[in-house]
């Protein structure tokens, strides 16, 4: 059930609710008694699906992979599937793209049962596998012109050139491509069907930062040409920069789901408002009597949560008003990495 908080228009006091997508929940405000209602709307639902997962599992003996999982990715989004190695990623994905065969459930791909009708599908997609290698001594244009020869439809390979900005390398040998740029040669070769649907899996694994935001860049692109695009990965970052929707799923169980949004105001901290060396003796009292969660740290750093962005100008207006004097502020917004921590109790860098 999704939460939401809402400042009440007459007095600014912050209401905790939780509703059902679609339902309208009628609320009073506790400080000031009036009246209001919340829509909670799901802009997913509205949009056309692209791939539906229904109860998926994976069994290899005793071991459960794949723990009867459903979910769905709707098109034209960049859906991340997130989670430490061993979490079920590349086991999904695979059934998905009916390299594996599930041990129960079903999936439509674009609309079709894989089961029964992947053949009328499989031209509409495109993959890059984890660990991707291609030929050492080909140029990327001659790679790219040999993996669209195993399509009917064929995409325009310099428009794929361009967009992936490989005009430079065109007519250099694989083997001597950095790893980065191997991997936008893994990517473009994705696109040589024009795929209504793009699989990347784990697709900046060992690249350094900036071959890393590279390759982002690019399947921010994929976005921008309409491309519904499905990544597994086990970066945190990766996925709170490129993703509409994110999954996360552990020892084969998905345990989130929902917008970066959505998962930080569920099960993140929020954002925190710090002050820095604060100097003002009773700065504490002050700011608490003005309705705000305050924390003091032990070095005078004072943590403020902030609900609302329009919070801070209140916050800075209160300490304009009051002569809190004080070193400098900051504001840090919670992310993945502590939602994971929430959920299992462990940082996704001490699962790897």
């Amino acid at each position: 059930m999704p939460n939401k908080k809402v400042k009440c228009p007459n007095c600014s006091h912050i209401i905790d609710i939780s509703g059902n997508f679609g339902e309208t929940v009628k609320l009073t405000c506790p400080s000031c008694g009036i009246s209001g209602k919340v829509i909670f709307g799901d802009s997913r639902s509205k949009k056309e699906v692209a791939i539906q997962v229904n109860n998926l599992k994976k069994v290899y003996g005793e071991l459960v992979a794949v723990n009867d999982i459903s979910f769905k990715v709707n098109k034209g989004e960049i859906f991340a599937f997130l989670g430490p190695n061993g979490a079920g990623k590349t086991t999904t994905v695979e059934i998905i793209e009916s390299i594996r065969q599930p041990t129960e459930g079903n999936i439509k791909l674009l609309g079709k049962d894989i089961a029964t009708s992947f053949n009328e599908v499989k031209e509409k997609i495109g993959i890059l596998p984890q660990e991707f290698k291609s030929f050492d001594r080909l140029t990327v244009r001659e790679t790219l012109k040999f993996y669209s020869q195993l399509f009917k439809k064929r995409a325009n390979i310099d428009d794929i050139i361009n967009a992936m900005d490989l005009k430079d390398q065109e007519n250099k040998l694989y083997m001597n491509l950095s790893g980065g740029l191997k991997q936008r040669v893994g990517v473009a070769i994705s696109l040589v069907n024009d795929p209504d649907v793009v699989f990347l899996d784990e697709p900046t694994t060992g690249l350094d930062p900036k071959a890393r935001r590279e390759v982002w860049n690019v399947i921010a692109g994929l976005k921008k040409q309409g491309k519904t695009v499905f990544l597994t990965t086990h970066y945190m970052e990766e996925a709170e920069f490129l993703a509409d929707h994110i999954i996360i799923i552990h020892k084969g169980n998905i345990i989130a789901e929902g917008s970066l949004e959505d998962l930080i105001n569920k099960y993140g901290e929020g954002s925190i408002l710090n002050i820095k060396d604060c100097k003002t003796k009773d700065a504490v009292k002050i700011l608490q009597e003005n309705g705000l969660e305050v924390n003091e740290s032990t070095n005078g750093d004072l943590k403020i949560k902030i609900d609302f962005k329009d919070r801070v100008l209140e916050i800075l207006s209160i300490l304009r008003h009051e002569c809190i004097d004080y070193d400098s502020i900051d504001i840090r917004r919670s992310n993945l990495e502590e939602v994971f921590l929430h959920l299992t109790g462990s940082k996704l860098s001490e699962e790897e």
